[in-house]
This record gives structure tokens, C-alpha cells and sequence, in this order.
């Protein structure tokens, strides 16, 4: 990775998470002279705190056609990638605790089915054979094949130094002032020319663009020392889709990720009501409170560290992707453009996301329309920080 830069760049890309690093990297392969600007490390913020799951998520059309094109994507890079970057194609097994919950697995897997996405139904003998950890008296499942998981602030540091048709700098542990016609001011008074500038920093595109309708989703990761072989799938409750889709409140959802080291990622919660990123003992035990419902030798399992990330979650449910006018004050750079709001499908909709930047800034067609995630669906109804 270069540290440094010179002369005029065709775009600054602010943040260097999986998002940023993608986009930087899509842009340059397109012939673009990307300069990156990073406040901390590649692949640090909320890249490094998330759970790499990689997932087709269909709440709605737009979730689906981002999440699933973003997969195949993915499914393309991982020969590339190695050890490093801990990619798997485990599969992701969804988990009926009734009968109620299985019908409505069945329905879903249907309509994925209809949308040629791998998927099975599983019953109740099937599910403990698929993972025998499992408490008994669930009801069924069902596992979508192709879903993996990744080590994404590897893949975001691996990105950022790969070769292009273009160029591509970065400049770590460099904080962005603000942004205007001149250019990227930072914090160090140097101001640094762009034709275009690519905010894609998660929250802190809220120091630059205050009025964006962004919000933060505090959530708690706990891992384990390592047990090869305790678990083979994402397992997640079927209820984790309602979890994550609340705008409001405190939940707690059944989520558990085999590691390659043989380590458990155990999660999640979401709390709207605090920006303390520190560790609440009382929502993380009522986290793995859930967990052992589910697995109930997790607390025969030693626990090497927790740790809270905040999810950048838009007002509607959809990230940001393309320009930025609707949230830009008069004196702002004529061509900003934004890359965030993603909650936690970050890591899974990366590539995806910069497919349709890079497609947005060039004037060409995306495999994908890019519509649903405009930023100017908020300016009808007045953009307003969440």
C-alpha cells in the first residue's frame, strides 16, 4: 500500500472499511487516478468489529437483487483470496424453533428457490444431523448453500494494494476536516484536489454531511477459544430477520459463525439506545442467554474476547450509494458522492456496491438498478439525521 500523494486525483475515496477499499478498488481497475483517505487502518471501524457473514437477505426486492449480486461476486473473488482472508463456504442454516417458524422457513425458501437461489428444507431429524449441537425439540430449518463468510478487514487491506488499470494511493491515519469546492481539507490543513470525492466511512459521513439520514446500530460479538468441528454452518434463528430489521429499540438474536480457526463468533444484538462502545455485561449476557437456547454447550465453551461495533443504519433500511446533492450545502463539492448506511450487510454488499458506484460515475449500466438505493429517495420527504 502506498502512504502518500501528488497532484489532482479524479476521486477521493474517505474510509478505507470493506466498502471504501471495494470502491477504491473497482474505480481505479476502471482506469481512475483514486487516491483513499483513511483515519485510522485499512479494514478498521465497523469492518473490523462486524462478523464477515456473507448472505443473500431478501426483506425486500432491493435487499435481495444488492445482497445476491454482491454474493456471486464475492463467489468470484475467493480463488484470489487466501489464508489470510478466512473465506468459507459454510452455508448459512436457518433455525425453526415450531411449527409456526418452519412454515414460514418453507415460504421463504420457496420464493429464494423461485429467484435461483440454493436452499433446502430441513426437518427435525435432518437438522441435528446437519448440526448435532443443536438443542433437541426444534422443529426444522433451512440452509441456503452458497452463503460463507470472510475475514473482511484482510480483504479490505489485500484490495487496496492490488494491481490497476489506473492508480491508487492511500493515505492512512489522516483525518478529513471537511469537504468543499476546493477539495478534501484535512485536519492538518493540507487540501487535497478531487474532481470527484466518494464518502463511504460508515457514520462519520455524518462529520461531513451532518443532515444524512444515518443512524447507529450498537451491537456486541463475543468469541471463543478454539473447538473445531463444534459447529459447520452460520446458524441463525429465523426471528435474527425481524431483529435486524427494527428501527427502534433493544433485541437480541441467535447468530453463530464457524471461524477456520475452529473459534466461535457468537452474536448479535442491536441497541439504538447507546453510543458507549464499551462492553454491557448485561446485554452480553443476554445475548449468550439466547445463544444457549439454542446450543446449550455454549457455556462449557471458554470466551477469549468481546467487543461492540456500531452499524450505520439509513432511516428506510437501504444504504446510500451514488451522489450526495440531496445532503450537500451550498459550497459543497460539485460531485460527492456516497458509499454507506449499509447496517450490517456491509461486508456482503461491498463488491456490489462498487460495481454500481463505479458504473453511477461513469455514465454506464449496472448488472443491477441502482434506483432503490439513490440517495435522492429521501429528498421528496426532507433528509433529516435520523
Amino acid at each position: 500500500m502506498t502512504q502518500g500523494s501528488s497532484g489532482r486525483h479524479d476521486v477521493v475515496v474517505i474510509g478505507a472499511g470493506i466498502v471504501g477499499a471495494a470502491c477504491a478498488h473497482e474505480l481505479a481497475a476502471q482506469g481512475l487516478n483514486v487516491l483513499v483517505i483513511e483515519r485510522a487502518g485499512a479494514g478498521g471501524g465497523v469492518t473490523a468489529a462486524g462478523m464477515g457473514h456473507l448472505v443473500v437477505m431478501d426483506d425486500t426486492p432491493a435487499e435481495f437483487a444488492l445482497s445476491a449480486w454482491s454474493l456471486g461476486l464475492w463467489h468470484a473473488l475467493a480463488p484470489r483470496l487466501d489464508d489470510r482472508h478466512a473465506f468459507l463456504r459454510c452455508g448459512t442454516l436457518w433455525v425453526a424453533a415450531d411449527e409456526e417458524e418452519l412454515t414460514l422457513a418453507q415460504t421463504r425458501q420457496q420464493a429464494l428457490q423461485r429467484q435461483g437461489v440454493t436452499c433446502s428444507m430441513q426437518d427435525a431429524r435432518q437438522l441435528r444431523e446437519a448440526e448435532p449441537g443443536l438443542r433437541k425439540g426444534l422443529a426444522g430449518g433451512m440452509i441456503v448453500e452458497n452463503d460463507a463468510v470472510v475475514y473482511a478487514p484482510a480483504v479490505a487491506a489485500w484490495l487496496l494494494e492490488q494491481p490497476v488499470r489506473g492508480r491508487m494511493t492511500c493515505r492512512t491515519q489522516t483525518q478529513v476536516a471537511r469537504i468543499d469546492r476546493a477539495g478534501v481539507h484535512l485536519a492538518d490543513g493540507e487540501v487535497v484536489g478531487a474532481d470527484a470525492v466518494l464518502i463511504a466511512n460508515g457514520l462519520q459521513a455524518l462529520d461531513l454531511l451532518p443532515r444524512l439520514p444515518l443512524q447507529a446500530k450498537k451491537g456486541h460479538l463475543l468469541i471463543t477459544d478454539r473447538y473445531p468441528g463444534t459447529i459447520r454452518h452460520q446458524i441463525l434463528e429465523l426471528g435474527y430477520i425481524k431483529s435486524a430489521h427494527n428501527a427502534s429499540g433493544t433485541s437480541v438474536a441467535f447468530n453463530v459463525q464457524p471461524r477456520p480457526t475452529g473459534q466461535l463468533l457468537i452474536g448479535s444484538s442491536r441497541q439504538f439506545d447507546s453510543t458507549d462502545p464499551a462492553v454491557e455485561p448485561a446485554m452480553l449476557a443476554r445475548m449468550l442467554h439466547r445463544a444457549t437456547e439454542y446450543l446449550p454447550q455454549l457455556p462449557a465453551l471458554n470466551a477469549i474476547r468481546a467487543w461492540t461495533g456500531f452499524r450505520p443504519a439509513s432511516s428506510d433500511g437501504m444504504p446510500l450509494i451514488g451522489p450526495a446533492a440531496s445532503f450537500a450545502d451550498e459550497g459543497s463539492h460539485p460531485s460527492t458522492w456516497l458509499a454507506t448506511g449499509h447496517e450490517g450487510l456491509g461486508v456482503t454488499t461491498a463488491l456490489g456496491t462498487a460495481k454500481l458506484i463505479a458504473a453511477q460515475m461513469l455514465g454506464r449500466d449496472a448488472d443491477i438498478d441502482a434506483t432503490p438505493y439513490l440517495p435522492a429517495r429521501f429528498a421528496d420527504h426532507g433528509a433529516v439525521h435520523a
